[in-house]
């Protein structure tokens, strides 16, 4: 019974070895074979790899808020963006490129880009203002809520990322 399995098993492996692939999962199709692909944990043949646009890349992208009020659950959102920073900057940001820089600039610490210091002179009234940034950056799980004292305390602090 076993020697079935393994055999099997075996037939699965070369079949598996012997398709061409025709495009990365996330990218653009060519239509040309992908070298270096891997289903179903079978690797590619050795000296294969994947070259150019077909390399795999760890994921950035975001859903980034500007929300009225101090909870960002019940609070009204203001604006809502997209940014996705791999393979190229893109999404519904107005300046994707910009904010993208500044994210891998800072490696994506976004306490050093909502907290960094200003020259701003705001008054010290509290209408809370809260961003966030849901989504994956570099292929980790990002969940980031800052809550500035009023809007001009934000305009002061937000960076290009929180810019929309």
């Amino acid at each position: 019974m076993r020697s079935i399995a393994r055999a099997a098993a075996c037939g699965a492996v070369l079949a598996l070895s012997s398709l061409s692939f025709t495009g990365v999962a996330g990218a653009a199709s060519t239509g040309a074979p992908v070298e270096g692909a891997a289903i179903g944990g079978v690797p590619a043949p050795a000296g294969t790899s994947p070259t150019g646009a077909q390399t795999l890349y760890a994921p950035s992208a975001l859903v980034l808020t500007v929300t009225d009020g101090a909870d960002h659950t019940t609070g009204t959102v203001r604006r809502a963006v997209t940014l996705s920073c791999a393979p190229t900057p893109s999404g519904s940001h107005p300046d994707a490129v910009a904010a993208c820089s500044e994210l891998k600039k800072n490696g994506a610490k976004f306490d050093s880009i909502t907290t960094s210091g200003t020259n701003r002179v705001c008054t010290k009234e509290w209408e809370p203002v809260t961003v966030t940034a849901d989504g994956v950056w570099e292929g980790k799980r990002v969940d980031y809520v800052h809550t500035f004292s009023n809007s001009c305390a934000m305009d002061g602090g937000r960076g290009a990322v929180f810019t929309f």
